[in-house]
């Protein structure tokens, strides 16, 4: 599971409430991206009323994509998957009427409603061929890379979404988006190792053993420090260009919100990622950003 890949269970159905309950009154893009992808979810309500479909478009084709690793026994069925999602998006663009899939057709009517960047939609498919591969990232610049081109490129579709073309909006999503998927993986890290997969880059000198086992030692310690640290970084940056974001942009920049609150309750267990505390969805979140939201911060 990559960063945009977490599922995440909402309030309601860990409480035991039924899907037809939690989700009455939804959407079917709302409901799934509700169902899967909580940050998400919490982060377009903050937009206009008349721009969440869009953004719930945006964030269930992430989804689709990002849980590709997850459903496919071999890579080669992983590219056939990510190419059917390329073919998607080319009939979009050629104005071809759109398959039959509950995410294809409204992410074809977003895209020529908002006349949507293409160059976009293609880094976010190519950047989802490396989840295929089980190798780390050689370096920490490269997973910084990935973290850019995954949950980044994301929001600035996001951005022109809401009709937002400030420059500094555009940097402060790409620092936020960044920022947002190492918490991510970090976040992620329990699961990637009961499946074997490590997102810790081999420069930081981890044993792949020591992460494949969960085991809780100084050496991981001492990387997840190391990727939360460039987290924050990014997050820092986002922030000293908060003056100059317009409002119209908050639905695109919460999600620092939920990042940062994840990273302090990271450096709370000493870097372990395997914390229990650390698999506790945050209770408060919606609470938090609607704060931030009312504060104008993020």
């Amino acid at each position: 599971m990559s960063e945009a890949g977490q599922h995440n269970v909402t309030d309601e159905t860990r409480k035991g409430g039924s899907r037809s309950a939690t989700e009455a009154g939804l959407s079917p893009l709302a409901a799934l991206v509700r169902r899967h992808d909580r940050d998400r979810y919490q982060t377009a309500l903050f937009a206009p009323a008349d721009r969440r479909e869009a953004l719930f478009a945006l964030y269930a084709f992430n989804y689709e994509i990002a849980r590709v690793r997850e459903i496919v026994t071999q890579p080669m069925l992983g590219q056939i998957r990510l190419q059917w999602w390329r073919e998607i998006v080319d009939a979009a663009y050629a104005g071809v009427p759109p398959r039959q899939h509950e995410i294809a057709a409204p992410l074809a009517a977003v895209i020529g409603g908002h006349r949507l960047t293409r160059a976009h939609f293609d880094r976010m498919i190519d950047m989802r061929e490396r989840d295929l591969a089980d190798e780390p990232p050689a370096t920490l610049a490269a997973l910084e890379d990935y973290a850019e081109g995954t949950a980044a490129t994301l929001l600035y579709l996001a951005l022109e979404v809401l009709d937002v073309t400030e420059p500094a909006a555009h940097e402060a999503t790409r620092e936020i988006g960044t920022g947002y998927a190492l918490a991510g993986l970090l976040r992620a890290m329990p699961f990637h190792a009961r499946t074997g997969r490590c997102h810790i880059p081999a420069d930081l000198g981890l044993d792949p053993q020591d992460y494949a086992g969960l085991r809780d030692t100084p050496a991981l310690r001492a990387a997840a420090a190391q990727i939360a640290a460039v987290a924050v970084g990014h997050l820092q940056a986002a922030r000293r260009s908060r003056p100059e974001v317009p409002q119209s942009a908050r639905a695109a920049m919460l999600s620092a919100v939920i990042a940062n609150r994840f990273l302090l309750r990271l450096k709370r267990a000493n870097y372990n990622p395997f914390a229990p505390e650390l698999a506790i969805p945050e209770p408060l979140q919606s609470w938090r950003l609607f704060a931030a939201a009312l504060r104008r911060r993020f």
